[in-house]
């Protein structure tokens, strides 16, 4: 099948760049500058710098184009040279800043404005980059290869007219080819234009009747318009064409998936795990998708997991395929299995990380610490490395009261987080409710405080720190705030909802408090939290009896709430 692209995307510009001489770009080789300098040694040392680019000598390069920039501030070429290495190394913001600095200077040249578009595509910039690509089309008015990228980003960003009018333009003056044609599609499917999409894909299918691309995208316009029966022709059709195709029997399963048509998925599915021309990547995402599918997973559960051990077999050992059966087992529920079946691959597979992530996870999940904390601390020491491993060991060690080993696993943690400031407020939340539960309360506040100076809105952190600064009858008002604004961004969030009526409950707010965690239970859930501060809510607004009543159906969902019976035999009283 032709390897035929939807859209120009990006100008492939370090490329075509990394091959040119400066004389070849259009570079002033000696930039005007109001004051003097030695342009014999700018030259020389420009010229030497080129060299050791070409030779992939980048730091000495760069060493060299900063002192040409030195010498003369304005150097354009200096800086495009910069920003060059500096992308070519993933360093998009440094080699962004050297970039706008090299446009600065030159406004008009091609490259950085090319440079720059890219840049900010790259981003998902798209405002950004329509600036500069229009800036070369108004400049460089006979480049019709940036007009089709304007007009694939006018269609991006939802502009469909305009990008209409760009296509228009461009099919009047080369006629209607493949690159053309297929912007266009696109264009017209974005905007919900099936018919027309129909239409134009037609003409090229009349033209190369049996193009396995122009016949698939057809497939996909009926199947967007609901019209199945065509889809399915077309697809029938491809597979005439070439049973083996890799694209073709791809599309059919994701098709078969979506109409339900389980009986030819399941033969479809083994053709596809036995197909050498379809990637394991692709053939991993389709499962997935199925194991996703309510449907399949309830009717035809038992004949997915013998394809998934069909895949298996067919990868014999490979890490990503084998979790995707425990992925199954939590699906339908049952992940008990799940975790039996990680048991075994970590066992046969020591070296499987990813295994041993999940298998930690559902310990986690299932509340499981005891567990979670042998497992958790063998992989904390094997991948010393990971950061969820350390965090989960520390949770199992937080769990069963030994705070020592968890503060030290935190410590670990906040050291693999490094700058990432997500990483270190997830490690401080934990670190704070850690120092909660040793009682040290200044040293959790503290932490709190921390974890807020990264962060000020996060969420969790708020949440958190204003629900102990409640259960320590501390700060009350500051913890009202702060929950506010936690609800202000998460109204229908019920445990936020509950930390917010238990700091209206310490603040007097019965009410309040009453209200909230009324709309909170009317779903009907039982929760043990819940019905403990429900039941003292009702004691604050001296209705015991309701008091009583949750109190005791907290202790019914967690038996370990036997404390509550000292407030039920108090109220009893009143």
């Amino acid at each position: 099948m032709r390897n035929s692209k939807w859209l120009i995307l990006v100008i492939a510009v370090l490329t075509v760049l990394s091959g040119c001489s400066k004389h070849s770009m259009g570079f002033k080789l000696k930039p005007e500058l109001n004051g003097k300098y030695d342009t014999a040694t700018y030259d020389f040392i420009y010229t030497e710098a080129i060299k050791q680019k070409l030779l992939g000598n980048s730091g000495d390069a760069v060493s060299l184009f900063e002192k040409c920039i030195e010498m003369n501030p304005k150097s354009d070429a200096a800086y495009f040279q910069i920003a060059q290495i500096m992308l070519s190394h993933g360093d998009i913001s440094t080699g962004k800043k050297f970039a706008l600095k090299a446009f600065e200077n030159d406004e008009r040249n091609i490259w950085y404005l090319s440079l720059l578009a890219s840049i900010y595509y790259q981003e998902k910039n798209l405002d950004s980059a329509l600036i500069y690509y229009e800036r070369i089309v108004k400049y460089f008015p006979d480049r019709d290869e940036i007009k089709l990228t304007l007009g694939s980003i006018y269609s991006e960003k939802g502009d469909s007219k305009k990008a209409a009018e760009t296509y228009s333009y461009l099919e009047s003056k080369y006629g209607l080819n493949e690159n053309i044609a297929m912007a266009q599609i696109k264009n017209l499917i974005n905007e919900g234009n099936f018919k027309a999409a129909e239409e134009k894909i037609n003409i090229l299918i009349k033209e190369s009747p049996n193009e396995m691309l122009y016949n698939g995208i057809l497939a996909e316009i009926y199947r967007s318009q609901g019209e199945n029966e065509k889809a399915l022709d077309v697809y029938n059709k491809l597979v005439d064409i070439d049973a083996s195709d890799p694209q073709t029997l791809l599309s059919i399963g994701d098709f078969l998936l979506e109409t339900k048509n389980f009986n030819e998925l399941f033969t479809v599915l083994n053709t596809i795990i036995l197909n050498e021309k379809i990637q394991k990547e692709e053939k991993i995402s389709l499962m997935a998708k199925c194991i996703e599918n309510d449907s399949l997973m309830s009717s035809r559960g038992n004949e997915f997991e013998l394809v998934l051990r069909i895949m298996e077999a067919t990868y014999k050992g490979d890490p990503i395929v084998n979790l995707l059966r425990p992925e199954y087992y939590i699906k339908i529920g049952k992940k008990n299995i799940s975790i039996s079946r990680l048991e075994e691959l970590i066992t046969e597979s020591p070296e499987n990380y990813y295994a041993w992530e999940k298998l930690l996870l559902l310990y986690s999940e299932t509340g499981d610490y005891e567990k979670l904390f042998i497992k958790g601390s063998e992989c904390a020491t094997k991948f010393n490395r990971s950061y969820i491993a350390k965090i989960l060991y520390a949770s199992a060690a937080n769990e069963l009261g030994k705070y020592d080993i968890a503060l030290e696993e935190i410590r670990k943690a906040k050291i693999l987080a490094g700058d990432q400031n997500e990483l270190l407020i997830q490690a401080l939340s934990i670190e704070a409710d850690i120092y909660y539960r040793k009682k040290d309360y200044s040293k959790s506040f503290s932490t709190f405080r921390e974890a807020l100076k990264l962060n000020p809105s996060d969420l969790t952190i708020l949440n958190n720190y204003s629900y102990f600064l409640a259960e320590r009858n501390e700060n009350l008002e500051e913890a009202e705030k702060m929950i506010k604004i936690v609800i202000d961004q998460e109204k229908d969030n019920k445990t936020f909802l509950d930390t917010y009526a238990w700091v209206l409950y310490k603040r007097g707010k019965f009410k309040e408090a009453s209200k909230v965690m009324e709309e909170i239970m009317k779903e009907g859930e039982d929760d043990a939290d819940w019905f403990e501060h429900y039941g003292f809510i009702m004691k604050g607004l001296k209705r015991c009896d309701t008091a009583i009543i949750y109190w005791n159906r907290a202790i019914y969902v967690d038996n370990k709430r036997q404390y509550l019976i000292k407030e039920i035999e108090s109220c009893s009283k009143r």
